[in-house]
């Protein structure tokens, strides 16, 4: 029987974490979230010299603070004792900064060894790492890798196998202790004595100093229940007497690296100057608009290489008469032969044609990102998006939901924050697609001609206005203060794309949206569809119908008789789709096959147009409008909330949020246009 190791890998974002987790692992993975909590939780597992390991991707932070809902799991993770050992990654071309985890870390009692990954990228900026002299300085194995080459993973291996020898060793911290006293003196040496000279649980007493000296509330709260009273006072003194504890200590953690790398790193004599892009990607001036011209042909190209996927999952829907006729044919009640025809097929094309976007974004995107752009977007975007309380990396999602909201909403992966990755989501949902700028273009245009333009423009100033009032209400649940963190980065080199990783990291992402959006959109279709069903295909039989008549007293309050009611719920499902189903409802055709067949947006406007002039009134045209414009982008972007966020909960709180404010907005400009028609 193969022996079981537990494995935690620990590293700032863009370290490479999840790069060497998937070339690991490979397809034995499980995505979860962490017990009670709405971090995404990575396993994995892969065996290595008659061992069984079991992989646990931390989330990537910059420290060990119990700052964030990332951080306390992380840190809870480690002292829990479940891994045997803790890898903790470290970028070699940035090991100025990307060993501050490993000062961090300095000082718990779990067996570690290092990786510094993208060696290929430090040999290119001829940098010279004398690892095994660093190695033997710090007392833990250091292993040079290029994670995204899967077939030089040998060191790797090798370092596992040393410390199945018993070769595992713990961080030398003398010489971090050394900076600690130099730098903070007598209280630091006060506080280190009234400790537990064996620490507390994984912790030694010298971490324990440094995170009081930084006032880290996880530590305040482990170090007086494990001290007598009396040392607890006396501490609680030293550290209050300390000011701008967090300050102190990062000086020495950084000073620490800085003796280790100027005895083990040689720079090449004349450090390379930024390029001219570079230059102008940073400028004050020229970045941002460089930024936003390279988004927006990213997602025209996104959507190129979406098309050819998506022309082709949009004929599904096609297949149904066969389809029918043959089950039919072959007695299959004709109520199942509607429920797999009607619900279930278009739920797998509106599946696949989500997936074919996700494929498109995460390739260009990923592109971005792999090359070392992204990290300049979020750079010069910082201080615009530090308004809303979020990073720079915000505007991406926000810009890419022009042209569909599902691909903002997964462009908010590269946020480190989960508080501000969902504030994000929930920001970039009132953001209009495409979908929605061409039925807004419709009906603003039918209803009020010239004056179509003062509609759209009303539209765009209380969008502003909702994404401010929605980044308060959200960011004060999500984030509080603790939470409105600015960006705290190094620019990354600029290097060439790895290709194989980029595509495996594609095609994983692809997969892994199809398959939780699948569940969840036909979950709903099939709920639709039952509303909707009657035997001869007449409206008037439906329960919809039957419910809309009912509802209709309720849903005038926000200026929507109950066929723009439906028009305004189904466009939830889809935007495309609310014309087919005005179409539908005014005509008393079929409602599904409305919804289903968004082909009928192109033919049949004019008809459209001309039978709502004749049954709604101009208030009621500008409430649907309103109403659909603030509604939820779609069901597609709700599962791909669902998917990025890992909380079922947090997505159905905004899909609530939107609806209601959109009923209330379509309620005010309803009556305004009682006034003004």
């Amino acid at each position: 029987m193969e022996k079981q190791r537990t494995i935690a890998f620990l590293g700032q974002p863009n370290t490479g974490k999840s790069t060497l987790f998937n070339g690991l692992t490979g397809s034995r993975q499980h995505v979860g979230n962490w017990p009670g909590k709405t971090v995404e939780q990575k396993e994995g597992y892969f065996s290595c010299g008659g061992v069984s390991y079991t992989l646990v991707d931390l989330p990537g932070t910059y420290g060990l603070s119990a700052h964030s809902e990332e951080e306390i799991v992380t840190r809870d993770y480690i002292a829990s004792g479940k891994a045997d050992t803790v890898c903790i990654l470290a970028d070699a071309s940035q090991l100025e900064r990307s060993l501050f985890m490993l000062a961090d870390y300095a000082g718990i009692h779990v067996p570690v060894f290092v990786v510094f990954n993208m060696m290929d990228i430090a040999a290119g900026q001829s940098k010279q790492i004398d690892h095994p002299a660093l190695a033997d300085e710090l007392g833990v194995p250091i292993v040079p890798l290029v994670a995204a080459d899967t077939k030089k993973y040998d060191a790797f291996y090798a370092a596992l196998e040393q410390m199945e020898q018993g070769n595992a060793c713990e961080l030398n911290l003398q010489g971090l202790m050394a900076c600690y006293e130099e730098v903070i003196g007598e209280n630091y040496r006060k506080i280190l004595h009234l400790l537990p000279e064996k620490g507390v649980g994984v912790y030694t007493r010298s971490w324990l100093a440094a995170k009081l000296i930084e006032k880290d509330p996880l530590a305040l709260e482990t170090v007086r229940s494990a001290v007598p009273a009396e040392n607890w006072i006396q501490i609680e003194k030293a550290v209050h007497s300390i000011v701008d504890g967090n300050v102190l200590t990062g000086d020495c953690k950084f000073q620490w690296i800085e003796n280790l790398l100027k005895d083990h790193v040689v720079y090449p004599e004349k450090r390379k100057e930024m390029g001219r892009f570079d230059k102008l990607a940073t400028s004050k001036t020229w970045g941002n608009p460089l930024a936003i011209a390279l988004i927006l042909a990213g997602l025209v190209l996104s959507i190129i290489i979406a098309m050819p996927f998506m022309g082709i999952f949009s004929y599904i829907p096609m297949m149904s008469g066969p389809i029918a006729k043959a089950l039919t044919g072959i007695g299959i009640p004709v109520i199942l032969v509607s429920l797999l025809c009607d619900a279930v097929l278009a739920a797998v094309s509106f599946a696949l044609l989500m997936s074919s976007f996700v494929f498109g974004v995460s390739l260009v995107f990923g592109f971005m990102e792999e090359v070392g752009y992204m990290a300049r977007i979020a750079y010069v975007f910082d201080n615009t998006m530090s308004k809303l309380g979020l990073q720079g990396k915000a505007v991406m999602p926000f810009l890419v939901s022009f042209g569909c909201n599902i691909g903002g909403v997964a462009g908010t992966r590269v946020i480190d924050s989960w508080g501000q990755r969902v504030t994000t989501m929930a920001l970039s949902w009132v953001v209009p697609c495409a979908s929605t700028w061409g039925v807004v273009g419709l009906i603003s245009t039918v209803f009020f001609k010239s004056k179509a333009i003062l509609v759209i423009v009303s539209m765009f100033l209380i969008a502003f206005l909702h994404i401010l009032i929605t980044s308060k209400i959200f960011g004060k649940q999500l984030m509080g203060d603790s939470g409105r963190t600015g960006l705290i980065m190094e620019l990354p080199p600029y290097h060439r794309p790895r290709y194989k990783n980029l595509f495996k990291f594609v095609f994983n992402r692809m997969g892994d949206v199809f398959r939780r959006a699948l569940k969840i959109i036909i979950f709903v279709s099939v709920v639709f569809w039952a509303l909707s069903y009657t035997p001869d295909g007449k409206i008037e039989h439906s329960l919809i119908y039957q419910i809309g008549v009912a509802i209709e007293p309720v849903t005038m309050i926000f200026g929507l008789r109950w066929q723009l009611f439906m028009a305004w719920l189904t466009s939830a499902m889809g935007k495309e789709s609310s014309l087919g189903v005005l179409s539908a409802l005014f005509n008393a055709q079929g409602i599904w096959t409305a919804i289903a067949d968004q082909k009928i947006i192109a033919p049949d406007t004019a008809a459209v147009g001309g039978s709502l002039l004749s049954t709604i009134s101009k208030p009621e045209a500008l409430a649907f409008v309103y109403a659909f414009f603030f509604n939820m982008p779609c069901l597609m972007t709700l599962s791909a909330t669902v998917q990025e966020s890992h909380s079922v909960k947090w997505a159905l709180r905004i899909a609530g949020y939107y609806m209601f404010t959109s009923l209330i907005l379509a309620a005010l400009v309803y009556r305004i246009g009682l006034i003004i028609f």
